[in-house]
C-alpha cells in the first residue's frame, strides 16, 4: 500500500496486511491484487443509498461488488481510485453490467444524499453512493478493519478526512475474494474481475 500522508491512505490493520502479503505469494492474480478468501468478512451492511433507499448486502447478491470507503471532498485519492475503477469497468465491456461499485462515505456530515448522487453519477451507472448513521458506519468500519478520522478544520471550517484506501472485491455470493491496493492498475482489476464473473477460478484447483 502507499505510504500514509495527510491526504493519502492509512494502512489496514498490520496483522491483516501481513496475512494478505503471505497469501498473495502463491496466487496467479495480477500485480497489486491479493487473494483474501477467509481473511475478510463477507459483504454485510445496512446503509442508505444516494436515492434515499435503505439497502443491505442482499440487494447486490449476484453481482461482483467492489467496496471502497472515501468521501466526496477528497481531492486526490478518492477520485483517482474511482476513475481507475471506472476504467476497469470500461475494459469489461458488457460484463460491467454485472458489477457494482459501492462507495461508502466516511464523511456523512457533508456527503448528503444529493451530494453523493451527483458525485457517483460522474463515474458511471454501476457506482452506488452509500451513507449511514454513526452506528451503522462504525459497524462497517470495524467489520472491514479500516480506519478514518477528521483532520483539523481550517479557518473556513473545511477539513480533510484521513482514511484507509483499499478496494475490497466480493463475488456474487457476497464472499470476499480480492483486495486491490492503492495505485493499482485498472487492467489488473479487469482481468481478475473477469475471472470472477466467469466462475471464480482465480487459483489452481479453486
Amino acid at each position: 500500500m502507499s505510504v500514509p500522508s495527510r491526504r493519502r491512505a492509512l494502512p489496514c490493520v498490520p496483522l491483516l496486511l501481513g496475512a494478505l502479503l503471505l497469501t498473495g505469494c502463491a496466487t496467479q492474480l495480477q500485480p497489486d491484487v491479493t487473494d483474501v478468501r477467509g481473511l475478510v468478512a463477507p459483504l454485510e451492511f445496512n446503509l442508505t443509498n444516494q436515492n434515499g433507499r435503505a439497502v443491505t448486502a442482499a440487494d447486490y447478491r449476484g453481482d461482483v461488488v467492489m467496496l471502497y470507503f472515501g468521501y466526496t471532498h477528497c481531492t486526490d485519492e478518492c477520485p483517482a481510485t474511482l476513475a481507475m475503477l471506472a476504467e476497469a469497468l470500461n475494459r469489461l465491456g458488457p460484463l460491467a453490467s454485472r458489477v457494482r461499485v459501492l462507495f461508502v462515505t466516511v464523511d456523512p456530515r457533508r456527503d448528503t444524499r444529493s451530494v453523493l448522487k451527483r458525485y457517483v453519477g460522474d463515474f458511471g451507472p454501476q457506482f452506488v453512493g452509500l451513507r449511514g448513521t454513526a452506528s451503522q458506519l462504525t459497524a462497517m468500519i470495524k467489520r472491514y478493519r479500516v480506519s478514518y478520522h477528521d483532520g483539523k478544520p481550517d479557518k473556513s471550517g473545511n477539513y480533510e478526512v484521513i482514511h484507509s484506501s483499499v478496494v475490497f472485491i466480493f463475488d456474487g455470493r457476497g464472499r470476499a475474494r480480492l483486495l486491490a491496493q492503492t495505485g493499482f492498475a485498472c487492467a489488473a482489476i479487469a482481468t481478475d474481475v473477469r475471472r470472477l464473473l466467469a466462475g471464480g477460478r482465480l487459483l489452481e484447483g479453486v
